[in-house]
Order: C-alpha cells, then sequence, then structure tokens
C-alpha cells in the first residue's frame, strides 16, 4: 500500500520544458527554406501538386522533435497541432464550397455568361485596370477577398483567355482589387481582427488604412492601363473573338438568368451569411437553374439520354460538386475555361493548408518564434527600423507560418506594447500589421492564401505574385511613412520604463 503513492509521485517530478536556444529556433526555418527550394528547383511549379505539402510535413516533424528535446511532451504537441486545425476549420469548408461552386457555375452557365459577356463589354487595352476596379468594389462590397476572387475572379481570368491577354497579370489584377476591398471594407473579417488586436475603434482603423490603400491602388491601376495599352493592340482578334463567341452561345443558352447565383451570393455576403452557408446556397440555386436553362449541357455531363431528367439533374448537380465539371466542345479555350472545380480540385489546397498552418502553430506554441522576433525588436533603435522590423516579421510568418491569421496576431501581440512604449498611436500598428500581414499572404504559394488563390484562379502563385501590385505597393508606402514620419501618429510623450497608454 505504501508503495504505490510513491510510484505515482514519480510523474509530477519530471523536469519543466526549457526556453528554445537561437540554434532551435532557426533550424526549422533553414530546413523549410532547404526543402522548399529544393522542392522547386526539381519540380518547378509542379511542386505544389505534393512535393511542398512533404516539405511542410517533415518540417512539422522536425519542429515537434525541437519541441521534446526541450522537454515538451508529445500530448503538447498534438495539442497545438490541434489548435492549428481548429483555427483552419473555417477556411478549409470555404474552400470546398468555392470548389464545388465553381464546378456547378460550369455547369449551369453562370461563369459562361459571364465569359460571354465579359468579352462583348470588356476591351484588352484597358482590361487589367477593368479588372482591378471591378475586383476592389465587389470586395469592398462583401467584405470578402476569397468569395470576390472564387467568384467574379474566375470568370474575369476566363474573360482574359478568350481574349487573348495575360491570365497571369488579370489574376494579379484580381487580387489587387480583391485586397483592395478586403482591407477598406468594414465586412471584413481581417479588418475587424485587427482593429480589435490593437485596440482601435474599427471605423478609425479603416479610415488610417486608406492613406496606405488608395495611393497603392491607384499605382497599381496606373500600372495596368499602362500593361493593357502595351498589350492591348497586340492581343486583340476580332475573328477569334466572334469563333468564341459563337461557340459559348451554341453550347450554353446564354442568358441575364444565368447571373442570378452570383447576385444571391452577393445579397447573402452583404447580410453577413457566413461564406461557406452563402456559398452552398449560390451553389444549389444555380444547380437548379441549370438544370431547367441548361438542359442539353446537363444531359451530355450526366452521359446520354437514358437518365429520367429529374434523376439526371441531381446527378450532374452532385458530381459537379464533387469532381467539378468537363466539357469537349472541340474548342480547345473552352474547354480549359469550364473543365474545372468540384471539392476534390481542393485537396491538395487544404493539405498544403494543413501543413503550413501546423508548422507554424508549433513555431508559435514552443516559444520559436518570439526567440527570433525579440532581438530584433533590440535592434530596432529607430521608427523606421521599427516598421522595417514589422514588417519582415508579418511577412516572414506569411512566409514559414503559412498563415495569414498568424501573420496578423502575432505582431499585433509582440508589437503593441513597444509601439505605445514609443509614443506611437495604435492606428499606427493596426495599418501596418493589415499592410504586412494581410496583404502579402497572397504573394506566398504555400500560406493558406496564395494556395487558395492560386487554385480558384488556376494560375499559380508565383506567376500572379509579381502582378499583384497593391500587395506590393501597400506595404511599401506603410513602411515609407514609418521612415518618413508621413501620417504617423503620436500618443503621449514615450515612456521608455512602460507604455504610457492603457495598453499596458
Amino acid at each position: 500500500m505504501s508503495e504505490t503513492p510513491g510510484a505515482e509521485d514519480k510523474e509530477p517530478e519530471q523536469a519543466s520544458p526549457r526556453e528554445p536556444s537561437l540554434v532551435d529556433a532557426i533550424a526549422p526555418l533553414v530546413l523549410l527554406a532547404v526543402l522548399i527550394a529544393g522542392s522547386l528547383a526539381l519540380f518547378g511549379l509542379d511542386a505544389l501538386d505534393g512535393p511542398v505539402q512533404v516539405a511542410l510535413v517533415l518540417c512539422v516533424m522536425a519542429a515537434a522533435l525541437i519541441a521534446m528535446k526541450n522537454r515538451h511532451d508529445w500530448h503538447g504537441v498534438e495539442r497545438a497541432a490541434q489548435g492549428a486545425l481548429t483555427s483552419i476549420t473555417g477556411a478549409l469548408f470555404i474552400l470546398l464550397a468555392v470548389g464545388a461552386l465553381i464546378g456547378v457555375w460550369n455547369l449551369s452557365g453562370t461563369i459562361p455568361t459571364l465569359v460571354y459577356y465579359g468579352i462583348q463589354i470588356l476591351s484588352p487595352s484597358w482590361y487589367y485596370a477593368a479588372t482591378a476596379l471591378i475586383c476592389g468594389v465587389i470586395a469592398l462590397s462583401i467584405g470578402s477577398s476569397w468569395t470576390t476572387a472564387g467568384t467574379v475572379g474566375v470568370g474575369l481570368v476566363g474573360v482574359a483567355t478568350m481574349l487573348g491577354v495575360s491570365p497571369a497579370i488579370t489574376a494579379g489584377a484580381v487580387i489587387s482589387g480583391a485586397y483592395l476591398g478586403d482591407k477598406l471594407s468594414p465586412l471584413s473579417e481581417t479588418t475587424v481582427l485587427t482593429a480589435q488586436l490593437v485596440g482601435v475603434d474599427l471605423y478609425r482603423h479603416v479610415k488610417r488604412q486608406a492613406w496606405t490603400s488608395i495611393p497603392a491602388f491607384v499605382a497599381a491601376f496606373v500600372a495596368f492601363l499602362v500593361l493593357g495599352l502595351m498589350r492591348g493592340p497586340e492581343v486583340h482578334n476580332p475573328v477569334g473573338k466572334d469563333i468564341e463567341l459563337s461557340g459559348l452561345g451554341h453550347i450554353y443558352h446564354i442568358t441575364p438568368l444565368n447571373l442570378l447565383p452570383l447576385l444571391l451570393l452577393g445579397f447573402l455576403s452583404i447580410r453577413k451569411a457566413p461564406a461557406p452557408l452563402a456559398l452552398t446556397a449560390s451553389t444549389l440555386f444555380a444547380g437548379i437553374l441549370g438544370a431547367f436553362l441548361q438542359p442539353s449541357v446537363m444531359k451530355d455531363f450526366v452521359g446520354g439520354s437514358s437518365h429520367n431528367p429529374f434523376l439526371g439533374s441531381i446527378k450532374g448537380i452532385w458530381r459537379a460538386m464533387a469532381n467539378g465539371f468537363s466539357i469537349h466542345s472541340g474548342i480547345g479555350d473552352i474547354d480549359r475555361l469550364l473543365s474545372r472545380g468540384g471539392m476534390d480540385s481542393m485537396l491538395p489546397t487544404i493539405w498544403l493548408i494543413i501543413g503550413a498552418v501546423t508548422f507554424g502553430a508549433l513555431l508559435e506554441e514552443f516559444g520559436l518564434i518570439k526567440r527570433l522576433v525579440h532581438p530584433l525588436i533590440r535592434a530596432a533603435k529607430s521608427r523606421g527600423r521599427l516598421y522595417l522590423t514589422v514588417f519582415a516579421c508579418a511577412f516572414g510568418l506569411n512566409v514559414v507560418a503559412g498563415d495569414q491569421y498568424i501573420a496578423l496576431v502575432l505582431p499585433a501581440r509582440v508589437f503593441r506594447l513597444e509601439f505605445a512604449r514609443r509614443g506611437l498611436a495604435p492606428t499606427n500598428l493596426s495599418r501596418l500589421a493589415a499592410d504586412s500581414g494581410t496583404v502579402t499572404s497572397a504573394l506566398v504559394p504555400w500560406n493558406s492564401c496564395g494556395a487558395f488563390m492560386g487554385a480558384v484562379l488556376g494560375v499559380a502563385t508565383l506567376s500572379y505574385a509579381p502582378f499583384a501590385i497593391f500587395n506590393w505597393a501597400s506595404p511599401a508606402l506603410s513602411v515609407l511613412y514609418g521612415i518618413t514620419g508621413f501620417r504617423i501618429e503620436k500618443t503621449t510623450a514615450p515612456d521608455p520604463g512602460r507604455s504610457s497608454t492603457e495598453e499596458g
């Protein structure tokens, strides 16, 4: 009897965890850089179809081993990973819903109708600029860069293919507009989160963001105009356009009614319906509408006339949601544009996001990121260097952690007191964090945002990234303001001892 308590008392005597060393903090990042570079060198852009995901899983294992070396147990690693997966549940459902939506919108004629009208209305000479403006207005209205890119953006990239203009530049314009609207919309969850993290009024935060966002978008808009004017006369081909319009008109019944699912999605988004529910409702509505408006397309898709029309429509909608839509019209551009979508098309992206976010969560949970950041804060003696440090931290987290929320949350937590100590108003940090974390997330192929944009637009992240001009200009302006002091708000005189505001 007396031996049992003694045996039970041994477990609590386990040594407490150790703080990570600088080598511990650097090693996973070096491994990530080597594996990502190696996968890109060996497989090129196809690396995102599996090799990069494997690299991220190996990095997760390395981070777990470092945590266990520092006396954390495996259960702690599992809890950190579970927390990471919990944080991206909403994003994964959005990805699956967007995949289903693209498949059914192609089946029902929504995307073909967008392309048909777009070819008639939009000119190559100002196509890129118009794309950025359209996406900016829509994202500002609904507050979601993902929904904008996954719906209207898909159609606009399709129109670009038909017009003969660059899909990569068009995707860059889509993302530039989508992130302008996302940043300035009070309906955007990242905008709301940033304001809450730093402790500023939402509308005050939006107003301060406009100081960098609007000039950055103007610069992007002008650049897209120049790119369009340079390329427009070379690619404009009226004969080819007529053939493509005729092809779409023969395959689908083109009518404005096909755009009703897009209007429903916009209405639900403005009414703040959860994104997965809004996307699914629009998908099912499009499928039902397509059963009446596109019976021949539906019949060909499900395989002939032997099926009961009612059951055939159900089968077609179900299959398009699961595996996407495919068509063999004999016109290569139309077949490539419309044969895509489906939940299963998003599985490589989901694999990528799970690996990246789990890796980032382990780095945060076991103090590896903090071990790297605090020396940077101590070295940032001037305001300009502090701004550069925040940007480097946020962008670096988008690269190594693979998720914009980590890139937003950590800088807001780590630098909040330092900004207050130096007498800098919290609006400075909220603007800088959004410019550095939210906007640059779409530029990293294995980040959840970059992976999503590449998957839904059908353009590799590394291909569109140079043309996502707003996403480069916005953080550049934010850092420039910090260096020059332009549009920098002060609180009270800085207190070298502790925070001068209530943020302490």
